[in-house]
C-alpha cells in the first residue's frame, strides 16, 4: 500500500458542481470528502451517522431547529446523528467532510440533490 499526501486545493480545482461531494480519502470505514456548496440545500437528518463539516474557504451556514450556525474558514461543526440540519451558502464555500461511508448526502430525504454514487478524485 502506497502512502501519499493529498492537496485539497488541487482536488477542489477538479470539479465545479455544487452539492456533489467527492471522495479524497478513506479511513476506518469513513470517507474524507471535499465539496463546493452554493445556495440552499435540503433540510435533512442522518439517523445513524454523525457528520463533520470543516470550512476550507468561504462561509457556511447550517440551519438547525433552534439556531443557525455560521462557520468560517478554519472552523468546523459536528452535526450529531438524528439532528435536522440544512446547510446553505450565499456564496461559494469549500468544505471538507468526514462521514461514515454509508452516509447519503441528503440523509432521510431523497430528491434531485441526492448523490448515491460518489466519485473518487
Amino acid at each position: 500500500m502506497e502512502i501519499t499526501k493529498v492537496n485539497l486545493q488541487s482536488k477542489l480545482e477538479k470539479f465545479n458542481e455544487y452539492w456533489t461531494p467527492k471522495i479524497v480519502g478513506e479511513l476506518n470505514n469513513q470517507f474524507v470528502k471535499v465539496a463546493k456548496f452554493k445556495g440552499d440545500f435540503v433540510m435533512h437528518k442522518h439517523d445513524d451517522e454523525d457528520e463533520l463539516f470543516y470550512v476550507i474557504a468561504g462561509t457556511l451556514f447550517i440551519k438547525l431547529a433552534d439556531k443557525t450556525l455560521e462557520l468560517n474558514a478554519g472552523e468546523f461543526a459536528i452535526i450529531p446523528k438524528g439532528v435536522l440540519h440544512q446547510p446553505f451558502a450565499p456564496e461559494e464555500v469549500h468544505i471538507l467532510l468526514f462521514e461514515p461511508a454509508s452516509t447519503l448526502n441528503t440523509g432521510n430525504t431523497v430528491n434531485n440533490l441526492t448523490v448515491s454514487k460518489l466519485d473518487k478524485i
